[in-house]
């Protein structure tokens, strides 16, 4: 059974130190994450609620960057192509080489939290332990069991899996609306409130599980 970890590190230990205390209020996001290749090692990071200015300046004067570029922007945000030193590819390349999937990395201040999938439960302490050894101590935040299908992964219920699932299919997101709760509750065959009810709490339960941390997470 695999094991998904949450896991905190300080930017110091791992990247963007620089570019991140500039502007402590950015909160940045890895858009496709590590691989094998040297050249796929978080390519694309998007960026908000910072001084873009200010952050794209730091980013080139971030001794973990060699190249930094915008490729895409809104009001709201901003996505860099990066390269990294060969150093940071070397340390990331290392944690695929102990048995760590890259789930999720995002950072903030001074600070990372990756999500990181291991095949088995000694599989994280034998990471811990490398690491440790080599100065990089990743702290633990959370550890759990995705024991239950896929889509409790996040939280969902089977119920509010399929009716999300549904309502994406139906055309129920999309600007404009191709379907009301009506359509999605007839494809479904149940009422409108129902749906309406499922959509709203699983969308509730994503947003919580995804882009937010629970204030005082346990390790299980």
């Amino acid at each position: 059974m695999s094991i998904i970890g949450s896991f905190s590190i300080p930017t110091e230990a791992f990247a963007l130190e620089e570019a991140l205390s500039t502007v402590p209020e950015m909160t940045i996001e890895a858009d496709r994450l590590a691989s094998h290749s040297p050249k796929a090692v978080f390519p694309f990071i998007w960026a908000k609620g910072g001084d873009f200015d200010r952050f794209s300046r730091a980013l080139e004067n971030d001794p973990t960057v060699t190249v930094a570029e915008i490729v895409e922007e809104t009001d709201d945000e901003v996505l860099y192509r990066l390269e990294w030193t060969d150093a940071f590819c070397g340390l990331v390349h290392e944690i695929i080489d102990h048995h760590a999937a890259i789930v999720e990395a995002t950072a903030r201040d001074d600070r990372w939290s990756l999500r990181l999938r291991f095949a088995k439960d000694d599989m994280v302490s034998s990471f811990q332990s490398h690491f440790r050894e080599r100065g990089h101590r990743f702290e633990v935040n959370q550890l759990t069991h995705p024991s239950q299908p896929r889509q409790r992964e996040f939280g969902l219920t089977a119920e509010q899996y399929e009716a999300l699932v549904a309502a994406v299919n139906e055309g129920y997101f999309t600007i404009p609306r191709t379907a009301s709760v009506e359509d999605v509750g007839e494809t479904l065959g149940i009422s409108a409130n129902a749906v309406s009810q499922r959509i709203r709490r699983g969308c509730e339960t994503l947003i919580r599980s995804t882009l937010t941390i629970p204030d005082g997470a346990e390790q299980t």
